[in-house]
């Protein structure tokens, strides 16, 4: 009686010689095709892919060489136009209390949510029972910057544009007003930017 016919099944090339090279190049690519990623997040992509990646400096150091590159674009006129502009400095990024606010640990990167970290220091801000959205809501950049600004209070732009960015709405009293666009008086000389006991937040 005839054996039945057996055939031998191929196996498809999935083997670790194909598989590794090709992701290897890849990953190579990657990082090549990066310039514009900071030193951290092509060492994080680094050590997600390879194995005995160094560590990242620590805060102190890291922090420190990029206050330097940038007090160095300050003094070269590289930012907003002008050599040594009064701005305005974040106390713990001046200070290089990097981990006040950041820890690398966590998913974004900072110790507290987006929308809770400046409250941890700044408790007293919304006092009165009016409150300006964007600071209710914990969206502080909105109008601030974290670490440095070319503005005073970290301001994110000059003081006659930063309230028009948002508030486009005619204003009441609105003559009153234009006078003070003209004059260039800042909203804050009579609104308090982030709350207040009044509607409308006068000071």
């Amino acid at each position: 009686m005839a054996q039945p016919r057996t055939e031998t099944m191929l196996k498809p090339m999935t083997s670790k010689r194909v598989i590794y090279p090709f992701f290897f190049c890849a990953a190579a690519a990657l990082l090549f095709l990066c310039p514009g990623c900071s030193g951290l997040s092509t060492r994080n992509v680094a050590s997600y892919i390879f194995d005995g990646v160094p560590a990242p400096p620590e805060p102190e150091i890291y922090c420190s060489a990029w206050l330097k590159a940038r007090q160095a674009s300050y003094s070269s006129g590289k930012k907003g136009g002008a050599s040594a502009p009064q701005g305005s400095l974040h106390r713990p990024y001046k200070e290089k209390r990097c981990n006040d606010c950041h820890d690398k640990s966590k998913e974004n990167g900072l110790v507290a949510p987006n929308d809770q970290l400046c409250f941890r220091c700044h408790k007293e801000i919304l006092k009165g029972m009016h409150v300006h959205a964007p600071a209710g809501a914990g969206d502080c950049l909105a109008c601030h910057l974290p670490h440095d600004s070319t503005l005073p209070y970290l301001l994110a732009k000059d003081k006659d544009k930063l309230c028009i960015h948002c508030h486009q709405e005619a204003r009441q009293a609105q003559a009153m007003h234009g006078k003070f666009v003209e004059m260039k008086l800042p909203c804050y000389d009579c609104h308090n930017p982030h709350a207040g006991s009044t509607r409308y937040f006068y000071k």
